[in-house]
């Protein structure tokens, strides 16, 4: 497609983007005369001459187009759509994502030195994402501690997310890196720290190649230069003190023991800084345009939340934390279930939260970290929808048996734990559904597991018990309400 664009134009740039956010809008081309775009979604690589040729000769092409939009003529982002997918949310940290040259620091407005940093404090401002050592906190308590702490400090921009249903993070990285990398080292700056590392999947080799190409363009703007170091692909590696242990070295990674923290005893004992690109990208918002950012809201700014599962293309929205997370849906269509589910809005369950998300019915709770902690819902700004020919039943049994299989060891509550949930599952299928059994060791994983992993795996399964009892009954009583089971 660039090609195709590049090798018809003479004199209108081409240029290349990150994705939006909306896989199944790409290829996404958009086409800017002065103050107007026009949008062609999944365009067709033939029809590109034809749409240079116009721009070459002065004229906005339109037809054909989804939508004009109408922005400043020195916009830095992608507006949001009246109709469709890009129409759902607001695009604040998404703006950019697929209008500029990801890897042109030209495109980017750097923070300043004399940025007033400390209004993140009195923002309260809080951590995005399970691999944030300030997830669902106050980000500049961890600033705070790692200031007061003997040690050289050091940060960590944490983009190792091997849950696939998140996937903000790496949109964020791929579209706009130095809105991540400008607001890492602006903290980095702050903490005085002296070593600034972007830790990520070590299967990811277009990422390492992308990284590498946009920290050699805008080196003369970093004051410190940060390094990419990698990590297992493993979905325990993303939690904030196993990245550390990987980021160690460490042969076999199992989670720290806590107080400390990774602000006071981090990387090799120094204190460490460690937010996900989710995160950092909020502190930049938050530094450009602080006025968006309302000091009353329990989670100022916005999160932005991946809709997957049974849907016809995954998309990424950005909603205002006071927002109902049933939006989401409006961002896509429900493609497996019966022939009249099809193309309709309609779910069977959600799963709010990654892999051991909360399972719920009903998505009519604000985005707000505490509303959906209050709900048993999870906060890693992801929702999988599936249709009604998905099992629940079954659904939470694979999420056991992850569970058990990947959790680090160290812990017994969750080593134990975790194998005795699935075995309680697994008795279900056999006749045998004892709640007050499953509730009971639940709650004690989820009080003295020592990292979020037991914790949220004991979340995810009692979550589905309160709100699907009726389908582990059914099982215990020989049925798949779903009919996807043999029995």
């Amino acid at each position: 497609m660039i090609e195709a664009a590049r090798t018809s134009a003479t004199d209108v740039p081409v240029v290349s983007t990150g994705p939006a956010g909306h896989p199944g809008l790409e290829p996404l081309v958009l086409c800017t005369i002065d103050d107007q775009t026009a949008l062609y979604p999944n365009a067709d690589v033939d029809d590109v001459p034809e749409l240079v040729e116009s721009l070459e000769s002065g004229e906005l092409p339109t037809a054909g187009a989804s939508e004009v939009l109408r922005h400043e003529q020195d916009g830095t982002g992608l507006l949001s759509s009246k109709t469709g997918a890009l129409a759902v949310g607001e695009r604040r940290v998404l703006g950019s994502c697929g209008w500029i040259d990801s890897t042109d620091p030209t495109e980017h407005e750097f923070l300043t030195d004399d940025v007033a940093v400390d209004r993140i404090a009195d923002l309260g401002l809080l951590g995005r994402g399970r691999g944030d050592a300030a997830t669902d906190a106050p980000v500049a308590k961890q600033w705070t501690t790692a200031l007061e702490t003997d040690g050289e400090p050091v940060v960590v921009v944490n983009a190792n997310e091997a849950d696939e249903r998140a996937r903000a993070d790496a949109l964020l990285v791929a579209s706009v890196p130095f809105t991540v990398l400008d607001a890492a080292t602006t903290v980095a700056s702050h903490v005085d720290a002296t070593e600034l590392i972007v830790y990520v999947n070590e299967t990811d080799d277009w990422l390492h190649e992308h990284l590498h190409r946009v920290i050699e363009a805008g080196r003369e703007y970093f004051d410190i230069v940060p390094t990419v170091v990698s990590g297992p692909d493993s979905y325990r590696a993303g939690e904030p003190t196993m990245a550390l242990e990987a980021l160690e070295g460490a042969d076999r990674i199992e989670a720290r023991r806590g107080p400390p923290g990774p602000a006071s005893h981090g990387l090799y004992g120094r204190p460490t800084v460690l937010h996900t690109p989710r995160t950092f990208a909020q502190i930049y918002q938050a530094l450009v345009d602080p006025s968006a950012f309302d000091e009353a809201d329990p989670d100022p700014g916005t999160r932005l939340v991946t809709v997957t599962g049974d849907v016809e293309a995954p998309a990424t929205v950005e909603l205002p934390t006071g927002r109902p997370l049933s939006t989401i849906t409006d961002a896509v269509e429900l493609t497996a279930g019966s022939a009249e589910q099809q193309g309709t809005l309609d779910f069977e369950a959600a799963v709010v939260g990654g892999q051991f998300g909360g399972f719920t019915a009903d998505l009519d709770v604000s985005v707000e970290a505490s509303s959906l902690r209050d709900a048993s819902l999870g906060t890693n700004e992801s929702v999988e929808l599936l249709a009604e020919s998905r099992c629940v039943v079954a659904e939470v049994g694979e999420r056991a048996k992850f569970a058990a299989a990947e959790n680090c060891g160290r812990c017994v509550p969750c080593r134990e734990g975790s194998t005795q949930l699935l075995d309680v599952l697994r008795e279900v299928y056999d006749g045998e559904y004892d709640a007050a059994g499953i509730r009971e060791l639940t709650r004690v994983m989820e009080r003295s597991s020592i990292c979020d992993f037991g914790v949220e795996t004991a979340r995810m399964v009692a979550s589905a018990v309160d709100e699907f009892e009726s389908e582990f009954r059914a099982h215990a009583n020989g049925h798949c309400p779903s009919k996807s089971c043999d029995h």
